[in-house]
């Protein structure tokens, strides 16, 4: 009988086909000691990106462990060099929230330009006297631009969907030039160029050395002071501090954020006093449909993994 863990802390004892699975039955991460105490002799593990699945992990599932399944498509999460270095083979879940994450950064980029959370709160607390020629004027998408950083599935889902608003021109940024940028008439710039020449910058890029801290001082410097700063990728490629200065001094006109560091981002935190900063709590693919597409597949992942065939959605190294 083999073993295998969920996490919500899922392991499994694999033997034949059969399995053993030990499942963490609780919406809240699992803590760092029952993990630990789980994943011992595992042979397949299903974890979550609140997961940190690092050298001492590894060490406390043993040799048995064959297969990670991961239900998020970002892998920063887990110590990559050395789970390849033990031969263990890793799952995702690719593709399948790229349209729910694009449909929910198209809709922070829309409230924080023209400020409905501000607009709600006016209502709700009696500030809606009478209609007035500036009050609460914010930003329009068309005869814009609009700066991708990182024009990958989301990316490119996300520009697909903002080209309709009437966007003047697309701007993009990365490693290489994208043929496929064609359908949406995106221009391949500098990242200077575009943070400079943008209305809006969205950032959806994968968080790698390259890219922690990528938007900093420097970065938020080089904004125009009317820009709209998205950011749906992950947490740790803001500098926040920066970006608090940023928002708070007018250098740029506002920011809305579904990753945070940490997370949940403290409620003390700087940036929740800003009426120009909107913050969501990591939900974009969240939605009914998308999350059971990726629980299935992780779940498809992991036990290919353990029997030794071809994965649905394999990450290669």
């Amino acid at each position: 009988m083999g073993k295998v863990v969920f996490s919500p802390l899922f392991t499994s004892r694999f033997h034949g086909n059969r399995c053993k699975v030990s499942l963490w039955d609780s919406d809240e991460p699992v803590s760092r000691a029952e993990l630990l105490k789980g994943v011992a002799g595992a042979h397949g593990l299903l974890c979550l990106l609140s997961d940190k699945i690092d050298t001492e992990v590894l060490d406390a599932a043993g040799p048995n462990l064959k297969v990670i399944s991961t239900l998020s498509v970002g892998f920063d999460h887990m110590a990559m060099d050395e789970i390849k270095k033990r031969g263990v083979r890793v799952g995702y879940t690719p593709d399948v929230l790229t349209d729910a994450t694009a449909e929910l950064t198209v809709a922070l980029l829309l409230a924080t330009a023209r400020r409905l959370p501000e607009g709600m709160v006016e209502v709700i607390n009696g500030g809606w006297s009478t209609w007035k020629p500036l009050w609460l004027c914010g930003y329009g998408l068309s005869g814009s631009t609009v700066g991708v950083i990182g024009l990958g599935r989301i990316g490119m889902a996300i520009a697909r969907r903002l080209k309709p608003f009437g966007v003047k021109k697309l701007l993009y940024s990365g490693r290489t030039d994208k043929s496929y940028a064609a359908e949406v008439e995106g221009e391949y710039v500098p990242l200077d160029t575009l943070v400079s020449e943008s209305d809006f910058v969205v950032v959806s890029c994968a968080l790698t050395p390259d890219t922690q801290g990528l938007c900093n001082k420097h970065f938020f410097c080089k904004m125009k002071n009317t820009a709209v700063f998205i950011n749906t990728s992950r947490g740790a490629v803001v500098n926040q501090e920066d970006l608090y200065q940023a928002l708070s001094s007018g250098q740029i006109a506002c920011a809305g954020l579904d990753v945070t560091t940490p997370e949940p981002l403290p409620t003390d935190h700087p940036l929740l006093t800003l009426k120009n900063c909107v913050v969501l709590p990591h939900i974009g693919s969240a939605t009914y449909s998308t999350r059971g597409i990726m629980a299935e597949l992780s779940a498809n992942n992991l036990l290919a993994g353990l029997q030794g065939t071809d994965m649905p959605s394999e990450l290669k190294f």
